[in-house]
């Protein structure tokens, strides 16, 4: 199981005037943001455009969130917010643009909420374990980083790392261990702070 968005981050930007916690928010959901755009057919440009605008309404917005076991997730929030978002944009284009006619937008309309949610929900894990990598990338050595990267990420066998790096076959599965031991502590970090279902 993944963390659910931090209560301590969600506190933090309804507190307002913490850049940091602004920075550590937009850093994980932008990008989830603009790949569901583009997902649903809007140009990157307009992608881009739709992050900044659902940015600013959660910014706007987010003081009047709370946390209620009963009630939603906050993802389950955002991505309502998001799916939203998008939907208008969809419905604003201009009608010599080629985005499918009214025929796609009534199907993007009776989509099921199921997709787009586990769709939402791969998207943050990616981009938690994305964010989360980052984060402790500078506890490793760049050989080390580089043996976990290039054989967990970019899936190279360990034999054609371990020859681009100098190093053995077992240090880069060992390596790879190190660094995948420490993303799993970060995020259970991260997990003891989270706002549950």
């Amino acid at each position: 199981m993944h963390p659910e968005t931090r209560h301590s981050l969600i506190q933090r930007l309804q507190d307002g005037g913490d850049d940091a916690a602004w920075e550590e928010f937009a850093s994980i959901y932008r990008p989830i943001i603009v790949r569901i755009a583009l997902r649903k057919q809007l140009q990157f440009d307009d992608a881009e455009d739709l992050a900044q605008q659902v940015l600013l309404l959660v910014l706007k917005n987010i003081g009047k969130w709370k946390a209620d076991p009963a009630r939603a997730r906050f993802r389950t929030w955002l991505q309502t917010v998001v799916r939203n978002a998008t939907m208008n944009a969809l419905s604003r284009r201009p009608k010599d643009q080629a985005s499918g006619g009214k025929a796609s937008l009534e199907q993007l309309h009776q989509r099921p909420d199921t997709a787009d949610s586990l769709w939402f929900d791969l998207e943050w894990q990616r981009e938690t374990l994305r964010w989360v990598a980052q984060q402790v990338r500078g506890e490793f050595e760049s050989a080390t980083w580089t043996a976990f990267w290039d054989t967990a990420i970019e899936q190279l066998s360990a034999q054609e790392v371990a020859k681009r790096i100098g190093k053995s076959v077992g240090a880069v599965y060992i390596a790879r261990s190190r660094v995948m031991q420490r993303i799993k502590q970060r995020i259970a970090e991260l997990d003891e702070d989270s706002i549950t279902q």
